[in-house]
């Protein structure tokens, strides 16, 4: 069997060409892998900086609720040793009745200030509640970061092993949303996709 040389040196060539487009795209993969990687990284700080914020709001807010509570109790006793004192104070006269109504405006004033207290602890506890939605809200759209771009690794990861060009275009997809998400939160963009944060909650 006679060997064609022009055909072995094409045979060659088109073999380098395949070798040159694979190592190309391996270096495409390893390059986009290498940056999502990265700014995962940089998500991942934000993230766990936003989650100890929320953790730190809902503590706030538990302890002002019970602050709250605590509040509520003294002024309803400070409100009944009132309504005692007054009624106490019906069967006597004098110096006697002075004391009595001294005692009742004491815990009056007493009252009325636990109400104010109650009141500012009752606002702050509302206002911890905000922060933590509004934290909770960046850390949907992290998450959603996260998802997106551990999808798009795991197909980079197997455009890498079949060497499918078409799968590389293919992440890119999830790629580019999870990039999308993760500067949203870092951004502070009002990015919030509710049915799918839903549907991951």
């Amino acid at each position: 069997m006679d060997i064609d040389p022009l055909e072995t040196i094409d045979s060659l060539e088109e073999s380098k060409n395949a070798d040159r487009a694979s190592m190309r795209l391996n270096m495409f993969v390893a390059i986009t892998v290498a940056m999502l990687a990265t700014f995962m990284g940089i998500c991942k700080v934000k993230d766990d900086n936003i989650v100890q914020g929320m953790q730190q709001a809902q503590a706030n807010k538990l302890d002002h609720w019970a602050f709250y509570q605590a509040r509520n109790i003294r002024e309803e006793i400070a409100k009944s040793t009132s309504v005692q004192l007054r009624l106490a104070a019906a069967s006597h006269t004098g110096a006697e009745k002075q004391a009595y109504q001294d005692a009742i405006t004491s815990y009056d004033q007493i009252a009325a200030e636990q109400s104010r207290k109650k009141e500012d602890l009752k606002a702050q506890a509302d206002q911890d509640q905000k922060d933590y939605d509004a934290a909770n809200f960046k850390d949907d759209q992290f998450d959603l970061s996260d998802a997106l771009i551990a999808i798009a690794i795991s197909l980079l990861a197997v455009t890498a092993l079949t060497r499918q060009k078409w799968l590389y275009w293919t992440a890119l997809i999830p790629t580019g949303l999870g990039v999308y998400m993760g500067l949203a939160g870092l951004l502070g963009w009002h990015v919030h996709p509710e049915t799918l944060i839903r549907l991951l909650s």
